[in-house]
């Protein structure tokens, strides 16, 4: 399940990229949001114990899950910007940086943090420093460099809203529930950017709802996967498993659009997916 989730967060990584870039960036993400929504709104309506279940939860839950959903959205509004700038091989593998933030605050609000658990973040932040020193000839300089503040800036809100919803909301809510809240506010949020959009609401042309579709599938199967492995088995075993979708995004980016790195750039992202994964061991 571990490594089907990689596969599909990896696949939509790639997807997310091309989507922006076909019909821009808050376009996709909404696209992406309706369908997860309708999606959702389904499963809710076919098996009503889930939202009933979750309306025991307490006021605070629910507000602490609204807040996490705003972290998400904005989180992939950065990263649709990040992938539309840059390369999925830099950007991919930096968001999967996100284990750090998610750390930092656990640790900020309490929870003992261990010395491997302070190296793996150093080799993050080493790893980052590497990623964005580049000697690129066909994209700008500043918009690489945008698209790894980008990818940084989604990585610091999904990681954010990780945390908040480990924390407080996914044990009140439930994992369908906390799903369909956040595509809820996403959508409310997206729906007012699209607006001021001319033609924001026209639906894309059919080879663009081909990969929209895709895209937001696969988000909504790798969070299923991610799921059902982390309930039938090992949470940290799934976790680091499925950080291996900034690696599978990457060599999406490579095969399809032969985006090439320099040895330091390799390296830089190598030491990111390294840190990422072993602060997920170590948790």
């Amino acid at each position: 399940m571990g490594l089907l989730a990689a596969l599909l967060w990896g696949g939509t990584d790639f997807l997310v990229g091309l989507n922006a870039r076909a019909v821009g960036v808050k376009r996709a993400v909404y696209f992406g949001q309706a369908l997860g929504f309708l999606i959702m709104t389904l499963l809710l309506v076919i098996f009503p114990a889930l939202l009933l279940k979750s309306l025991d939860a307490s006021l605070s839950a629910w507000l602490l899950g609204i807040a996490a959903a705003l972290f998400t959205v904005s989180g992939a509004l950065a990263l649709s910007n990040a992938f539309a700038l840059g390369k999925a091989a830099i950007v991919a593998p930096l968001v999967t940086s996100y284990g750090v933030v998610t750390t930092l605050l656990s640790w900020a609000t309490g929870e003992h943090i261990s010395l491997v658990q302070l190296g793996c973040i150093g080799l993050c932040v080493i790893g980052v420093v590497l990623s964005s020193i580049h000697k690129d000839n066909g994209v700008p300089h500043n918009s690489s460099n945008h698209s790894i503040a980008y990818a940084m800036l989604a990585a610091t809100l999904y990681g954010t809203s990780f945390w908040l919803q480990g924390r407080y909301t996914l044990p009140a809510l439930g994992p369908i529930t906390m799903l369909w809240l956040g595509y809820l506010v996403g959508l409310c949020v997206l729906v007012v950017m699209v607006l001021k959009i001319k033609d924001g609401l026209k639906i894309p042309p059919l080879k663009n709802c081909a990969t929209l579709t895709g895209a937001s599938l696969m988000n909504l199967g790798g969070f299923s996967a991610f799921s059902w492995g982390a309930m039938a088995g090992s949470v940290s075993v799934v976790t680091v498993i499925s950080t291996l979708s900034g690696g599978i995004a990457a060599i999406l980016g490579f095969v399809f659009f032969k985006e090439r790195l320099s040895a330091l750039q390799v390296l830089g992202v190598v030491l990111v997916l390294v840190g990422a994964v072993v602060l997920h061991i170590a948790h």
